[in-house]
């Protein structure tokens, strides 16, 4: 699987105090057909929730490391089972040999970004922008994959892909509170929204 085929549209963010929960979490994800899912590194134990989530999974999710801020974190990450990091912005530094989402929001850092090896663009916080500047940026950098990530909602999501994103990242909207030890049926019948509504729009 390829993170930068079009068939995952959404990204998963998982963060969370509780790691039996933010490991439950991913596996609920998974189970409803959500096969992109990122761990945040400030989730309570997250390099064992990703090793377990990766022994329980196999190769068919995409699983990644999310907020990968030094060399230290990647290397970690990669040893645990990591697939993919993704970092809330620029890393100058030597990585292990995994696709990266770097994070970045202006041209310049778009451009810097891709020189250092990004596999696609994390744009970070597209809540200060909307699907509008992605629209925007879709013009000089059109072989640009884009992941918009921060603060969207469903209607959000829809617009970006519309606009021309290979994939939303989304937290909170999606995970409510289960990786916290919430509601997991919640949880599921929120995935189920979100991969329907995803996957149609992709395959309009």
């Amino acid at each position: 699987m390829n993170l930068t085929e079009p068939q995952h549209p959404l990204l998963a963010i998982v963060r969370g105090t509780d790691a039996d929960a933010a490991l439950k979490t991913v596996l609920t994800l998974a189970d409803e057909d959500i096969t992109a899912i990122e761990v945040s590194l400030t989730t309570a134990n997250a390099l064992k929730v990703i090793e377990r989530a990766r022994d329980a999974l196999g190769a068919h999710v995409l699983l990644g490391a999310g907020t990968v801020i030094t060399p230290d974190d990647a290397a970690r990450a990669a040893d645990a089972g990591a697939g993919f990091l993704v970092t809330p912005g620029l890393l100058d530094a030597p990585l292990p040999d995994l696709p990266v989402v770097m994070g970045a929001f202006t041209p310049t850092e778009i451009i810097t970004a891709r020189d250092r090896g990004a596999r696609a663009v994390k744009l970070f916080p597209s809540s200060l922008s909307g699907p509008g500047y992605l629209r925007a940026l879709r013009q000089p950098f059109p072989d640009v994959p884009f992941v918009p990530v921060g603060g969207i909602d469903l209607a959000d999501a829809r617009a970006y892909l519309a606009a021309g994103a290979l994939a939303v990242g989304v937290g909170s909207p999606l995970i409510g509170d289960a990786a916290d030890g919430g509601d997991l049926d919640a949880l599921r019948l929120r995935a189920r929204t979100w991969h329907c509504a995803l996957t149609d729009e992709v395959t309009r």
